[in-house]
């Protein structure tokens, strides 16, 4: 199975690639603006990764410009290529003006190098017009990817915080011509900071909210300005539980992961100079946390960083199979029985970093070819952004296929398979599907239909829970589940379930996928 990568435009307006019928990509760059970087580094990245097995990360904010390491930063850069990152991201402002410059001319050393420029809100009385107009000029360069380390510091208050504002309020400016992203510094300063961000936001090409501290509902806040929260070393410590909670709570679609090096190392490196190779430590643990793979996690905040800072690399192509955790999905149809609200294909086709939108129905061997070997796979899931019983004689062959290889089988499904095809279809899959999991989604046919128009209206309700009721005598493991929706009853859903169908119950987080 392939693995893409992608790079897709972070303008809050682009429109979806492509009409129904068509064979849409998401492409590198936005609005005209290209991506970063030669074929030449591309295809060196895609070497390294195939070579090498190694899920692709990237360090979003250090400061190996720094004189730190002016010793050896050879080695810490080959150590990070070593390590299996893909690009790394460094952070001009931090050692005044003149550091913005050095570490612009730091990106020749290596084409998996960008920059960022500006001016630490400790360094704020340092921004002078001639400064703005110096960065107005090295905003130009191909390798400067964003503004920042920009924002306020009220915890040292090196300068004073009018000064601090006034700075930032330019440099959000600069962003905004520049057509640039931000990566902001905030630290005990957030009212002030997403205050001063709100009059900007809608201005700026999006931003990242580097080394985030704060807790839940200020990551939400972040979130609804279109912004990335950064997750640092820190959540490797013992008693970062406010940290562990943000990632445990948010989506990993909306993170980066960062080292901000030399400061902050990660356990098991704690106080030790940092180094990027570290950021695979932060990956590490936000796995752990979410209950995702490492190579999730990688994938994902990887895509993220391309998006925000447009970064190289290639197009990401439609998956018909797709690996999460030890899983491997099939999304063998886009047809859909239902139009559920809440479903991510109407917003972006994708989930946990893959793009679903099929260019057309696969066949047999389409999928089979895809598939290739699945024995690294705890099970092989029919699962996609389409219903696949409406595919009943290709789930068959395949399941049948995979039964041969010994493999466990398992189907999301819509539980409206007896009426599209007029007929009980569940003797048909007994003997080659080991689990099923059947979407209940409401406690009542009126919330039901609310959720999920279809055809059949309120009838399609009651057809659900006969089909997940018989499912039992025929399947080893039925699972109903909701999508804990506004105001839907869990706790009479789970009744329903239990109680009357006989069957497992699950509930699944509303808006979010995977």
């Amino acid at each position: 199975m392939s693995k893409p990568c992608t790079l897709k435009s972070s303008s809050k307006n682009q429109p979806h690639s492509g009409d129904e019928g068509e064979a849409p990509s998401r492409i590198a760059g936005s609005e005209g603006v290209a991506s970063r970087g030669s074929a030449e580094t591309r295809s060196k990245i895609e070497n390294f990764a195939e070579s090498n097995k190694l899920a692709p990360i990237i360090d979003t904010h250090c400061h190996i410009g720094f004189s730190d390491y002016d010793a050896d930063r050879a080695e810490v850069l080959q150590r990070a290529w070593d390590a299996g990152l893909e690009s790394i991201i460094m952070i001009g402002a931090g050692q005044g003006i003149e550091g913005n410059q050095k570490t612009v001319d730091l990106t020749a050393l290596d084409e998996r190098l960008f920059a960022t420029i500006g001016v630490h809100p400790h360094d704020a009385e340092k921004l002078t017009p001639d400064v703005i107009a110096e960065f107005e000029k090295l905003a130009k360069h191909d390798r400067v990817v964003a503004i920042g380390e920009i924002g306020l510091d009220y915890h040292y208050d090196h300068a004073p915080r009018n000064i601090q504002q006034e700075a930032f309020r330019r440099q959000l400016e600069l962003a905004s011509h520049a057509g640039l992203p931000v990566t902001i510094h905030s630290r005990d300063a957030d009212a002030d900071t997403y205050a001063i961000l709100r009059e900007f936001w809608e201005e700026i090409p999006g931003g990242v909210m580097h080394c985030f501290g704060g807790n839940v509902e200020a990551a939400k806040a972040c979130f609804d300005m279109g912004f990335y929260i950064s997750i640092p070393g820190i959540v490797t410590f013992k008693k970062a539980e406010q940290l562990q909670d943000v990632v445990r709570a948010c989506p990993v679609e909306k993170m980066l992961i960062e080292t901000d090096a030399p400061y902050l190392a990660p356990i098991p490196y704690r106080g030790k100079r940092n180094e990027p190779s570290y950021v695979a430590e932060v990956a590490k643990a936000i796995a752990e946390i979410k209950g995702l793979a490492y190579d999730d996690v990688a994938r994902i905040t990887t895509l993220n960083a391309k998006r925000l800072f447009r970064l190289p690399g290639a197009t990401m192509e439609p998956q018909i199979a797709y690996a999460i955790r030890d899983s491997l999905y099939l999304n063998i149809t886009n047809k859909c029985t239902l139009a559920c609200k809440f479903c991510p294909k109407f917003k972006d086709w994708e989930v946990k970093g893959y793009y679903l939108r099929l260019p057309k129905e696969p066949d047999l061997q389409d999928i089979l070819r895809a598939m290739g070997d699945t024995s690294p796979y705890k099970e092989v899931v029919f699962c996609g952004y389409g219903e696949p019983t409406k595919r009943l004689e290709l789930l068959k062959a395949i399941a049948g296929e995979l039964k041969k290889r010994g493999i466990k089988v398992r189907l999301n499904t819509d539980g409206l398979g007896n009426l599209t095809h007029n007929r009980n279809i569940l003797p048909e899959l007994k003997g080659l599907i080991d689990a099923m999991s059947v979407s209940l989604n409401a406690a009542n046919p009126q919330d039901y239909v609310k959720w999920c128009p279809n055809k059949y209206g309120e009838a399609a309700y009651p057809a659900v829970k006969a089909f997940i009721k018989e499912a039992t005598q025929y399947i080893p493991e039925v699972i109903a589940s909701v999508v804990t929706v506004p105001g839907l009853d869990v706790d009479e859903c789970r009744s329903i379930v239990e109680n009357e169908l006989g069957a497992r119950f699950r509930d699944r987080p509303f808006n979010e996928v995977g």
